[in-house]
Order: C-alpha cells, then sequence, then structure tokens
C-alpha cells in the first residue's frame, strides 16, 4: 500500500473517532515503508472510570479498539494488523496502538454470481 492510500484511509480513522468515541487521534510514526503508523490517544474515553485489579494487570482493557479496526477496515477490503504499543491504563502517558498494513482483501465470489 502506498503512503498516499494510507493517508487516505488515515483522515477517515479521525473522522471515525471523533464520532463515535469524541475524540481526535494523533498520526505519528509512519515506517519507512509507508505500511505501518501509530495512532496515538492522548485521552482514552475507554478507560475513565477503570481501575485495573493488581490479579488482572496484564489485561489489555481497550483491545477492543483495535478489533474495531480490523474489522472495520476488512469492511473496505484492508487487512491489518492492530496492537497496542502503550496504555494508559498500565501508567503510560498515552494510548498507542500500531497499526501494520498486511494486504488488500480481493472479492471472492461464488462460481457464477458478480
Amino acid at each position: 500500500m502506498s503512503r498516499q492510500a494510507s493517508r487516505g484511509t488515515e483522515s477517515k480513522k479521525m473522522v471515525a473517532f471523533k464520532m463515535y468515541l469524541g475524540i481526535t487521534p494523533s498520526i505519528t510514526n509512519w515506517s519507512p515503508a509507508g505500511d505501518e503508523f501509530s495512532l496515538i490517544l492522548e485521552n482514552n474515553p475507554l478507560v475513565d472510570f477503570v481501575e485495573l485489579p493488581d490479579n488482572h494487570s496484564s489485561l489489555i482493557y481497550s483491545n477492543l479498539l483495535c478489533g474495531v479496526l480490523r474489522g472495520a477496515l476488512e469492511m473496505v477490503q484492508m487487512a491489518v494488523e492492530a496492537k497496542f504499543v502503550q496504555d494508559t491504563l498500565k501508567g503510560d502517558g498515552v494510548t498507542e496502538i500500531r497499526m501494520r498494513f498486511i494486504r488488500r482483501i480481493e472479492d471472492n465470489l461464488p462460481a457464477g454470481e458478480e
């Protein structure tokens, strides 16, 4: 995927975050190949009223966001990997989600259908 195509989906993600979560993430740390970047959330609304119990400190509470991003991009024929790098629930200053483009998904229609 070209950096230009990635940046096109970037603006759509920004609008979706603002529409559904009321926040606008920063998009930074582009890889030299242009197929990876980081979404930085200064404020993660999913963790506003959450405290992780000591016995569940390894839980990635907001991992739901990674699944939503992957699912939404699959709907527009893009396979991506999304993973948490930093999490404010773990004491980090920001929430960072690393996104990596894997491939464009081709439609596979059943034989005889177009």
